[in-house]
């Protein structure tokens, strides 16, 4: 038997929280020192869990520390669970007495990198998945061939990877060996590699090297070629072949691929849309835009409302907190989970930018939270993007979760691209929309009321303008939709936005001494999938957007893209609010107050595609 020293401590003390909370915990304010190994014991079924291979208990009293688990993949992911819960104090680790019983809602949980566009270093992939499959992601979808080059490497036709033959990182792929050891290091932290060879799709790096498309006899006859090389180099279970976004002018392409993918003992996933399958024709779909379907018999991946390039970093993470996974509360057999996708058009050239710009890890720990737990009180066409006064229990339960989402910033991501501050202490009061007829600088009455004289007690819920009064509604958070990125598809501040009107946001901030705070504001968030224009300088955005702080204007940053026609090619700067320095704003005792003006003309725009009737604004010490 083991014997375990027992201390009266209170567990929050030391602990870290837990992420994903497990499915049932049972925990006590007393720690046990760790001092031998852990039992691990197979069991033939974990009591209550419906997806026995990832499901396990664990159990610590003053007498052991046991893990049940029908495989070794349930051991693993207990052994992330003990992890977490393990404190380290004058160089003894404790953990405290608990017993917890846990499985996966969903089994699908994962990441996708598009690096056929933005080349992402081997080190660098492998850190990312050793640190996710501590909080049970366990799938990396890695997204090889696009339009810009060919990144996994042939031996049959090397010119695929000639430097010529790109676009973008020329010269840059990885070797059958490295995509081999990835397999294996996925392998070993229990994450599925699913490699994409994109077909017959996005595919100009193959028509550029070879000079004729996919669909051609000669074609299907390389990619035949491509595949075995690739199925014979991964030990992976999945082949993903793309099939999106493409005319076909084969009908017979897909189904040859399909059969050939599993001829060579891989299973098949295909995007929908894309190719129509049956039944039995295709192992598993992938959903992508809200066109995306999925069909009984045939695992689906939700990845409809998952695309990262088109998030802003706040907003969009509280709707993925809500959104419930292919709007179930849990997986079954025709619903196997979600990945979230980061897709970057838009060349960014620095590894470390393109995880900033994405918000990678805030969203990849509120995926990991979501899909293990399942749940969720909406889809993301639901009322879920934003934290409203009115619901007071799902302001409370993301709350609870920001609060362990902050604490692995500071301490297993410490160091990591996180740019994420809290925001549910954010409140705001926003206006109804004052109509500006297409004049963006039109001033309207709560510009008379800029300064914090008074203290929010002063402060209006209503303005009367031109014989009609005009109220003001309360909401929480650092990003706010007036109207969504995707339009009326997910609902924003307003129910019904309109062109060419014009509204006001105000927080109240209380400092005990003056003092200098900083902020990040912008009015825009600039999606990694759009050639948008930046912004002229002197001003925010094209909409005319201003801020003030005690009625002092705060000015915008000094761009540092200056074009004036529209180009993927040119790399994000300092557009977006996380890629550049914040600024410093001067609070004085007392309370300070925040005014935003947000107008809008038509919901299209020559210089920006999508028009994002928006706000961030994030005050930190």
């Amino acid at each position: 038997m083991m014997l375990l020293l027992v201390l009266c401590v209170p567990v929050s003390a030391d602990v870290p929280p837990l992420l994903p909370m497990p499915q049932k915990v049972s925990m006590t304010d007393k720690y046990v020192r760790t001092d031998r190994d852990v039992c691990f014991t197979k069991v033939d079924r974990v009591e209550g869990a419906e997806w026995q291979d990832e499901a396990y208990r664990l159990i610590v009293d003053k007498h052991k520390v046991c893990i049940y688990a029908t495989g070794d993949a349930g051991m693993f992911r207990a052994k992330q669970t003990l992890e977490q819960l393990t404190a380290i104090r004058k160089g003894k680790k404790y953990v405290p007495v608990c017993d917890i019983t846990d499985w996966s809602a969903f089994r699908v949980r994962g990441f996708m990198h598009d690096i056929g566009r933005s080349f992402i270093p081997m080190d660098e992939l492998k850190k990312e998945i050793e640190l996710l499959s501590r909080f049970k992601i366990n799938v990396f979808h890695w997204h090889l061939t696009e339009n810009q080059a060919w990144r996994l490497e042939s031996k049959l036709y090397p010119m695929l990877n000639a430097p010529e033959n790109m676009e973008r990182d020329k010269g840059r792929y990885y070797t059958l060996e490295e995509a081999h050891q990835l397999a294996e290091f996925c392998r070993k932290h229990y994450v599925t590699l699913i490699p994409e060879i994109d077909m017959p799709g996005h595919s100009a790096a193959f028509e550029r090297t070879f000079g004729f498309g996919m669909q051609t006899e000669e074609g299907k006859r390389i990619m035949k070629d491509l595949l075995a090389e690739a199925c014979d180099a991964l030990d992976v279970p999945y082949i993903h072949i793309g099939t999106d976004e493409v005319q076909f002018t084969d009908s017979t392409f897909v189904p040859e691929m399909v059969a050939f993918v599993r001829s060579k003992g891989k299973k098949a996933i295909s995007w929908n849309p894309g190719w129509h399958y049956e039944k039995g024709e295709i192992d598993m779909t992938q959903l992508w835009s809200y066109r995306g379907k999925a069909q009984p018999g045939i695992p689906a991946i939700d990845c409809r409302f998952h695309y990262a390039n088109h998030f802003d970093n706040y907003a969009d993470l509280v709707a993925l907190f809500n959104s419930r996974i292919l709007d179930q509360p849990k997986g079954n057999d025709d619903i196997a989970g979600c990945i979230v996708a980061f897709w970057n058009d838009r060349y960014i050239d620095n590894t470390r930018q393109l995880l900033d710009e994405n918000n990678f890890y805030p969203y990849m720990l509120t995926l990991a939270e979501r899909a293990w737990r399942g749940g969720g009180n909406c889809y993301f066409n639901g009322k879920g993007t934003l934290l409203w006064n009115d619901e007071p229990e799902q302001k409370a339960a993301f709350a609870e979760f920001e609060n362990r989402m902050l604490w692995h910033k500071d301490h297993t991501l410490k160091g990591e691209p996180f740019s994420y501050c809290r925001q549910t202490d954010a409140q705001w009061r926003i206006t109804d929309a004052f109509p500006n007829e297409g004049n963006l600088a039109r001033s309207f009455p709560p510009e008379e009321h800029l300064s914090a004289d008074g203290g929010p007690k002063a402060d209006r819920t209503s303005y009367e303008y031109e014989g009609k009064t005009y109220g003001s509604g309360t909401v929480t958070g650092n990003g706010i939709y007036l109207r969504h990125v995707w339009g009326t598809l997910v609902p924003g501040f307003y129910a019904n936005p309109e062109e060419n009107h014009t509204a006001y946001a105000t927080r109240w901030v209380y400092s005990k001494k003056a003092r200098t705070a900083k902020l990040s504001l912008e009015f825009y968030n600039y999606s990694r999938s759009e050639s948008d224009l930046p912004p002229r300088q002197g001003t925010w955005d094209y909409k005319g957007s201003r801020a003030w702080l005690n009625g002092e204007e705060i000015m915008p940053p000094v761009w540092e893209n200056t074009n004036t026609e529209r180009s993927n090619e040119l790399p994000l700067r300092n557009e977006n609010c996380v890629s550049r320095p914040s600024v410093e704003v001067k609070l004085q005792k007392g309370w300070n107050k925040i005014v935003l003006k947000l107008p809008v003309g038509k919901f299209t725009s020559k210089e920006t595609r999508l028009v994002k009737w928006m706000f961030s604004a994030t005050l930190c010490e």
